[in-house]
């Protein structure tokens, strides 16, 4: 047991992988001024602070801040048949409810579609609001607010790539350049979330082009969507310049060194930000089939890359990764 262990450590250790400890003392710490983590940590604080600068957010349809406007939920989301709900301060997913569409039943009350196709009643969807607003999603478990945004609709060309859901574009920028990138699929198993812990499909990316070079789901190799029945290797994101100058951005903004950025291809708005993340998680290297050290190493040897003008950023990840 303890030589397959060593030997798998070794392994990783060849590859340049990245692991948790490495990752929170030598980059989050080292890099992360942990007084700008309010903001990235919050989503509403980061909608309010990329509009501040004109990037490109979803639309946001309302705040549910209080138990008592619980109850208006129905008014809230009268004209929106489909939108999204999520917590301010959530992670991982948690919490986030994808609603499709809206109907009246048999006895007229109102009811709305997940993204699975399941139907929930109003009084369904205001639990899961209380629920958000008691902190049963949010980091430390801390009383949070519920935002209510428009639904976002997938690029054309990126529609049978992902099951009942909207892919995502996972970008590490490591001050300032962007180092790994990754797009996240969802699929039946993940219950059409982008979300790899439950389920959905990591596909690593190509820096220079924007193009599939890996994909696994559950941390297995696989080469088709399992449900759509899609080549997964012949996937290629569009408007790839404008995402990675969007994600340089973000970093701008954020003054964050290490961070996650999380990016849509909107069929009517383009490159999209969804949200930021101090600690992105490192299952991005196993999507890419590559360690992210030898990439940190590489940009820590340049002299205050931080001042470098974004093409010359880009110029050196295409280079370089």
């Amino acid at each position: 047991m303890i030589a397959l262990w060593w030997r798998r450590w070794l392994s990783l250790k060849s590859q340049g992988v990245l692991g948790m400890n490495r990752r929170n003392h030598h980059y989050i710490s080292r890099y992360n001024d942990r007084a700008l983590y309010p903001t990235v940590d919050n989503k509403l604080l980061t909608k309010q602070l990329a509009l501040e600068f004109g990037l490109t957010t979803p639309e946001l349809i309302g705040v549910v801040d209080n138990q008592h406007d619980v109850r208006s939920l129905a008014e809230l989301l009268a004209k929106h048949s489909a939108f999204c709900i999520k917590p301010a301060k959530g992670s991982g997913g948690k919490g986030i409810l994808v609603i499709t569409d809206s109907r009246l039943s048999d006895n007229n009350s109102l009811e709305f579609c997940k993204s699975s196709g399941e139907w929930l009643s109003l009084a369904a969807l205001q639990r899961h609001v209380s629920n958000i607003l008691a902190g049963l999603f949010s980091l430390g478990g801390a009383t949070d607010v519920a935002m209510v945004e428009s639904l976002l609709r997938p690029e054309s060309s990126l529609e049978n790539y992902s099951f009942q859901g909207v892919p995502d574009i996972r970008v590490i920028v490591f001050r300032g350049i962007p180092v790994m990138a990754m797009i996240r699929l969802a699929c039946s198993a993940s219950h059409g979330k982008a979300n790899l812990h439950q389920g959905a499909i990591g596909v690593g990316l190509d820096i220079h082009s924007g193009r599939a070079i890996n994909a696994v789901q559950n941390d297995d190799v696989i080469d088709v969507h399992p449900d759509t029945g899609v080549d997964l290797m012949s996937l290629s994101v569009p408007h790839w310049d404008r995402l990675l100058e969007l994600a340089m951005a973000c970093q701008e903004i954020s003054g964050l060194g290490y961070l996650g950025v999380d990016l849509v291809i909107d069929q009517h708005a383009g490159p999209t930000l969804l949200e930021l993340n101090a600690r992105p998680g490192l299952s991005i290297q196993i999507a890419n089939g590559a360690g992210l050290i030898p990439r940190l190493k590489a940009i820590e040897l340049i002299n205050k890359p931080e001042l470098m003008s974004r093409s010359s950023k880009l110029d050196f990840a295409r280079a370089h990764f």
